[in-house]
């Protein structure tokens, strides 16, 4: 097995090693996303991510998580335990989790990072647990878009639907 999957864990495999970290004086930055057709911008996004603290933990939201946010009848392209593996296959990634709820309150609830981050297509009002994390003292942080790189657009330009 690649060394790289025993990144992916559920969220009390995680737990115990982000206490660790913690105690350690760590700090731990938590992101989430469907990431289906991994891309430039997820890519820049992650390793964005990961200068903002010392371990980088990445939920995956689950094939039936994907398919309640409808981004499409066909969605997700790629399975979840397949995205997760990709995920974890990044070097900037430290940690991966996959959840099957629409949000990833549980798992933020769960970890308590010190930092949260979402792409900047979101308002620091619409990124789910962004109240817990700063009232636990951490941070939330929305890092910049990258225009032209997402995967519906990916999805649109395969189908021919520019």
């Amino acid at each position: 097995m690649e060394e790289y999957r025993l990144k992916i864990k559920n969220i009390s495999g995680h737990k115990r090693n982000i206490d660790r970290l913690k105690a350690e004086g760590k700090k731990i930055v938590f992101t989430n996303g469907c990431f289906d057709i991994l891309h430039i911008g997820h890519a820049r996004y992650l390793y964005s991510a990961k200068k903002l603290a010392d371990y980088l933990i990445v939920a995956v939201n689950s094939d039936m998580s994907v398919k309640r946010l409808n981004k499409g009848k066909d969605r997700p392209i790629v399975q979840e335990d397949q995205r997760a593996e990709l995920v974890a296959a990044l070097g900037c990634v430290d940690a991966v989790v996959i959840f099957d709820q629409d949000t990833p309150l549980k798992v933020i609830e769960h970890l308590m990072p010190d930092v949260l981050v979402k792409g900047g297509d979101w308002g620091e009002n619409e990124i789910v647990g962004a109240d817990l994390v700063k009232t636990n003292g951490g941070k939330v942080i929305s890092l910049p878009y990258i225009n032209g790189s997402s995967t519906t657009d990916i999805v649109e330009k395969i189908k021919g639907r520019e």
